[in-house]
């Protein structure tokens, strides 16, 4: 159980304990935080044992009474207008008045509460604050996230690049120095790489933008009923002179109709990317079988290789962004870790999910299950 750090600030022992044993056992359930909230309660008898207290451990909440010998209530706040903290004040006073009121606000107090209260009143100016403050650290964690993901990001996205790029002007260099002689054939394999390197930042290019129009999506989706067939025919067309290239064959297995309503850009996607892996990630002379079946209001598309295949700990690190399979039979392998992370994403649009069995040097089979939109 999370607990907050409360501190009571009063001159009266009666009315310190009052609160100490109101709150001691109080907890607050809130919906977007795992298991309840409840409080350590610590007591303080005056303006300038608070702020002792305070240096030393600042308390997450502070009950603040205005009336205190020597040092004020609001003379605490003051003082502690000057510090940069995340503490929260509930202002309490015998003497309660509008003057009072927004004096204290405008010294950073959140909340008021007018003495003589009931633990009731104290219990809910306790949660509002409390609430407040759990809400104001969720959103720094938040921003906090983004920013780490958008550093990850950046980073990831230029040793992606930078690799390739690198490896091209290397490449052009030779040519225009023409090192290994004036004839265009001595060429030839430095310019296959070059389009095997540009084709490679081309695709992590495109898993950016798609994964970009899933996530924001600000893109609006075209639902309309899908021939899942054909949509499977042009994308294994599209990889079959790299399957060629590699003698390895490419099956269909199909059964019935095969009409969904779905977005056919995003069914495109999912076929691109599982049969751009079965391939890859083969071996010279393998099969990749893509089989398509209809189940009961949705479809199942699933994905076979044989080829290096993964083992139980490699395939469960999968469908998550920038994840790529590193061993001695993946190093000269492009990739850009996106390509399941957007097959899982699409998969959830449909209310479905994506699994995958593998052994090492067998092959593995990628499985996606999509529900018919409604």
């Amino acid at each position: 159980m999370d607990k907050l750090n409360l501190l009571v600030v009063d001159d009266e022992p009666g009315m310190r304990l009052a609160i100490e044993r109101a709150l001691a056992s109080y907890q607050i359930q809130f919906p977007y935080i795992p298991g309840p909230v409840g409080f350590s309660v610590h007591l303080a008898a005056s303006g300038e044992e608070a702020l002792t207290i305070i240096a030393a451990s600042p308390p997450d909440i502070l009950l603040l009474d205005h009336k205190l010998p020597g040092l004020s209530g609001l003379d605490v706040l003051k003082r502690l207008a000057k510090e940069d903290d995340q503490m929260l004040t509930v202002m309490i006073t015998a003497y309660a008045s509008i003057e009072t009121a927004i004096t204290a606000v405008k010294l950073g107090a959140y909340d008021f509460l007018a003495k003589p209260f009931t633990p009731d009143e104290l219990k809910a100016s306790v949660q509002r604050t409390a609430k407040h403050l759990m809400l104001q650290r969720q959103a720094q964690r938040v921003v906090e996230e983004k920013k780490k993901l958008r550093l990850e990001l950046i980073s990831m996205v230029s040793h992606e690049l930078k690799a390739p790029l690198t490896a091209v002007e290397g490449y052009l260099t030779v040519l225009e120095n023409q090192h290994l002689g004036p004839e265009l054939d001595a060429y030839r394999k430095i310019i296959e790489r070059c389009l095997v390197r540009t084709r490679g930042m081309t695709k992590l290019i495109g898993d950016l933008l798609d994964i970009t129009r899933l996530e924001s999506g600000t893109i609006k989706r075209q639902l309309e009923m899908c021939d899942l067939q054909e949509i499977a025919t042009g994308v294994i067309d599209s990889y079959q002179p790299v399957a060629t290239q590699r003698h390895i064959r490419i099956l269909t297995r199909a059964t019935g109709p095969l009409k969904i309503k779905a977005d056919a850009r995003e069914i495109e996607i999912i076929l691109n990317n599982l049969v751009s892996n079965a391939i890859k990630y083969n071996r010279e002379g393998g099969e990749v079988t893509v089989s398509l079946e209809k189940t009961g209001q949705g479809i199942q598309i699933a994905v076979a290789d044989t080829g290096i295949g993964m083992t139980p700990s490699e395939s469960a690190l999968l469908f998550t962004d920038f994840v790529r399979i590193k061993n001695r039979q993946t190093e000269n392998i492009t990739g850009s870790g996106l390509g399941l992370s957007i097959v899982k994403k699409i998969a959830h649009l449909y209310d479905g999910h994506v699994a995958v069995e593998s052994q090492p040097d067998k092959g593995s089979t990628f499985t996606v299950a999509l529900q018919e939109p409604t």
